[in-house]
């Protein structure tokens, strides 16, 4: 899969170029921001809180000016909305495509997407919903085929490209326009501020002095295809920790086994360097430096780039590796801003000034809440010996070996009814309690853990064996904690962030919990759809099922819009 064109819009520019010279000189978009006076009459109404008023604490953060959203707004789309589509849209433009063609997908990473539209307050709505947002940005764009949501918390953006990647490698397209993109408000900055995880200051990624991140926003888009080009993605791999739903596990398991996927000894000498994800948190860069070390990756140059934009988290890792890209293009190893004194357990090669690279090769690492982790491998070729493509057009033979089903009123196991005498969200508690019990975490989780939790371990304790992946696909995404959280938050004089209640407000943090209750460390992933498309679905799960050393997966489709209306429709498959 090759590079064909890219976007970057974040508060240093609207294009790819303007944010690379602004990095290479040394700009930051980082800037000091003050609280909103709840105390002042109007001056934070509930509902409705102006841009300047987003959070009752001061924060450090990488902003849009006034000037620059007035330049991307579009009549008819949310905030959010048209800063994909201003990104994608000049990418589509560079690349010279025809996204109406059927063998063209679009795929967007995001986190929250429009959130700030739970303001309304309306029950029934569905605005916030990423898929509404996917599917608004799509036709704007003029797409015909069903947009795709890669909502995998921080990872997102990664696991959007090496989602892209397995569907043009399987021939299931032809092309694959990628856009990350979130933008900041009251739910966002509120969340990370009940986790105590926000610096006062610029962020110092792997710096000895570090004590959190810095929130940003942007879009960032890549065109991709099976065409020829100067860059493609060589490789990619997303694993998990199987340790804590928000704190990284403490020897890397799963960044370490991702590194491990993509590379290979005979790469070694040829890499330039690693661009980490570097958030500024203590565990987490600790955790990253250990992965890189027990991947024998030390030597290496690695930088960071949450100094210029800070966390852009949707964004992120597609912004990021266009900059990385961008640097091995220029011949540049890109500073580390923030970073003066090695602050982890690990000396890591870090690059606390601008370098010259000469290597051919980039990582790109990040790793996210769940547990996720995920890495691609990018390589640049001499134009005069660039590969033909190979395109495998064979779809992968899978066979289901155990199927669930659990919805409000029932429970089927392999087409065989599970008693019960409960409904709704009463019915989960009543399995859990009668054919599981020895989980006592359940009771904090939200509904769609809830739902996850009970599905699969109903259908694992008629399997011999661990998945190696889960994959798993809704509509609603984690609607329920959304609302949960944002009443904790709404009203700016009793305004008490919840940390409990934000964790679960990522739908991946489902195949985190199922990972962590039974242990599995390969891949967990979480796409977002506007309707339930088994055709889609399939496709997705069979270009992963055609990875190397796959063999197993649960697999399904795992919705909780309410606590009526919900469903697990949950399948144990093996390659054939």
């Amino acid at each position: 899969m090759y590079f064909l064109a890219d976007n970057i819009i974040s508060p240093l520019g609207n294009t790819t170029e303007l944010n690379y010279q602004a990095v290479a000189a040394g700009r930051s978009a980082l800037r000091h921001y003050p609280a909103a006076d709840a105390a002042v009459p109007g001056a934070c109404p509930a509902g409705a809180f102006p841009e300047e008023s987003v959070s009752l604490e001061p924060y450090v953060a990488a902003r849009f000016s006034a000037g620059q959203l007035h330049d991307i707004e579009i009549n008819g789309l949310t905030r959010f909305e048209a800063l994909a589509v201003q990104s994608a849209r000049q990418a589509i433009d560079q690349a010279g495509i025809d996204v109406s063609a059927p063998n063209v997908v679009f795929i967007l990473s995001t986190t929250k997407a429009n959130i700030d539209s739970l303001r309304t307050g309306e029950e029934s709505d569905e605005a916030f919903i990423p898929s509404a947002a996917a599917e608004h940005i799509a036709k704007y764009l003029g797409f015909t085929t069903k947009p795709l949501v890669v909502c995998n918390a921080c990872i997102s953006g990664v696991a959007a490209i090496i989602t892209a990647k397995r569907l043009l490698d399987a021939g299931f397209f032809d092309q694959a326009v990628v856009c990350g993109a979130d933008v900041l408000g009251r739910f966002f900055l509120s969340g990370f501020q009940s986790l105590k995880a926000l610096s006062p200051d610029e962020c110092r990624p792997f710096d000895i002095e570090r004590i959190g991140l810095n929130l940003g926003e942007a879009a960032a888009t890549i065109v991709f295809s099976t065409s020829r080009s100067r860059f493609r993605v060589e490789d990619g791999a997303i694993r998990n920790d199987a340790f804590h739903i928000s704190s990284p596990s403490k020897n890397g398991e799963g960044a370490y086994l991702a590194l491990q996927a993509i590379h290979e000894a005979t790469f070694h000498d040829d890499l330039s360097f690693i661009n980490a994800h570097g958030t500024a948190t203590m565990f987490n860069d600790q955790m990253e430096a250990v992965a890189i070390s027990r991947a024998g990756l030390s030597d290496v140059p690695v930088n960071g780039l949450k100094g210029f934009f800070g966390h852009t988290m949707g964004a992120a890792g597609i912004l990021e590796t266009i900059m990385s890209k961008e640097a091995l293009l220029h011949g540049q190893i890109l500073a580390t801003r923030g970073f003066e004194e090695t602050g982890t357990s690990v000396t890591l090669n870090l690059a606390n000034v601008n370098r010259a690279a000469s290597k051919k090769r980039f990582i790109k690492m990040i790793s996210g809440f769940g547990g996720g982790n995920a890495a691609v491998l990018v390589h640049s070729e001499n134009r005069d010996c660039i590969s033909s493509a190979k395109i495998d057009h064979n779809e992968c033979a899978i066979n289901t070996h155990h199927h669930i089903i659990l919805d409000s009123r029932s429970v089927k196991l392999d087409q065989e009814p599970i008693a019960c005498h409960e409904c709704g969200r009463n019915l989960l508690v009543e399995l859990y309690k009668k054919y599981i019990s020895d989980y006592p975490k359940f009771y904090k989780m939200d509904p769609l853990c809830r739902l996850g939790l009970v599905a699969s371990d109903l259908l694992l304790q008629a399997v011999s064996d661990i998945p190696q992946a889960v994959i798993l696909f809704n509509h609603s995404s984690s609607s329920q904690a959304d609302r949960s959280f944002w009443a904790t938050v709404s009203d700016p004089d009793e305004s008490f962030p919840s940390p409990a209640h934000f964790v679960y407000t990522l739908p991946n943090i489902v195949t985190g919990e199922i990972a962590m209750r039974h242990g599995i460390h390969g891949e967990t992933s979480f796409y977002i759809l506007p309707d339930r498309d088994e055709g889609f679905i399939n496709k997705i799960v069979n270009s992963i099922c055609r990875e190397k050393d796959f063999v197993n997966a649960l697999v399904g489709w795992i919705d909780y819009p309410d606590d009526e209306h919900y469903l697990a429709d949950l399948r144990f498959i093996r390659k054939a």
